[in-house]
């Protein structure tokens, strides 16, 4: 473990140490808070329309209308800026020829590849924290429900880090950032709009194409749903995409 969370540490100083962190966590603390002003506004607004004409109608969910549309949103951003966190993490190796020295440290591949993982995700973690700071807010002045909040932040946990193993694995195919990270973008986007074939078809191959689909398994959780398939697929996604990761390492050292 001691070696996961040096190589995790290292990946993570890497981040912090080139403008990279910095430019992310920018663009993203920017976009959401785009995104939670327009949410709390049209709230706003709707719930002084409610009240100007009258009725009797229920009380408006700030839940339904502000964090439902908020995790959906972060998500769709994630699928963009997840790509730039993970498209380094072996291809600067191989670009930089510190792969043959990572390679004959005295460490194994699953140290190396869950170190790297951990790393990634600290960074994307760290991007998340920002998101939390406009949540936060949300119960100064109103009162949510909690419990759609944290299984909104889970399924985004757990969406990122599969977009982070795909990541991993792409990015120890080739030494060119721009074609790992262009490459993960065009497969998690692929797997986003599998679902979209269950709308126009109810035959059972494309019930299974959409299960297939990350949007499939983190809309239940952004409404506050905990189902065990969700937490099973995703935890199956991760664990093939480092696997896979280590199939790429061991075909790199016999082609060395």
């Amino acid at each position: 473990m001691r070696n996961i969370f040096t190589i995790c540490g290292k990946e993570l100083r890497s981040y912090f140490t080139s403008p990279i962190a910095y430019l992310l966590m920018a663009l993203f603390g920017l976009i959401f808070g785009y995104f939670f002003y327009s949410a709390t506004a049209y709230f706003v607004v709707a719930g002084l329309r409610a009240q100007m004409s009258g009725g009797g109608a229920q009380p408006m969910s700030i839940n339904d209308y502000v964090i439902g549309p908020l995790m959906g949103n972060a998500s769709v951003v994630g699928l963009f800026l997840i790509p730039l966190i993970s498209m380094r993490l072996f291809s600067e190796e191989k670009r930089s020829g510190t792969i043959e020295l990572l390679m004959t440290s005295p460490v194994n591949d699953w140290e190396i590849i869950i170190g790297k993982w951990l790393g990634a995700m600290s960074m994307y973690l760290c991007m998340l924290a920002l998101s939390a700071i406009n949540v936060a807010l949300l119960f100064a002045w109103g009162k949510p429900d909690w419990r759609p909040i944290l299984t909104g932040y889970l399924g985004l946990i757990l969406q990122g880090g599969t977009v982070l193993a795909i990541g991993t694995f792409i990015s120890s195919l080739t030494k060119n950032q721009i074609i790992a990270g262009a490459a993960t973008f065009s497969i998690c986007l692929l797997l986003w709009v599998l679902s979209w074939v269950s709308s126009y078809n109810d035959a059972p191959w494309a019930a299974a194409v959409a299960y297939c689909s990350i949007l499939t398994h983190f809309e239940p959780l952004s409404k506050g749903i905990i189902d065990t398939k969700d937490l099973v697929f995703y935890g199956s996604a991760i664990f093939l995409g480092l696997f896979l990761t280590s199939r790429s390492l061991d075909s790199l050292r016999w082609r060395a």
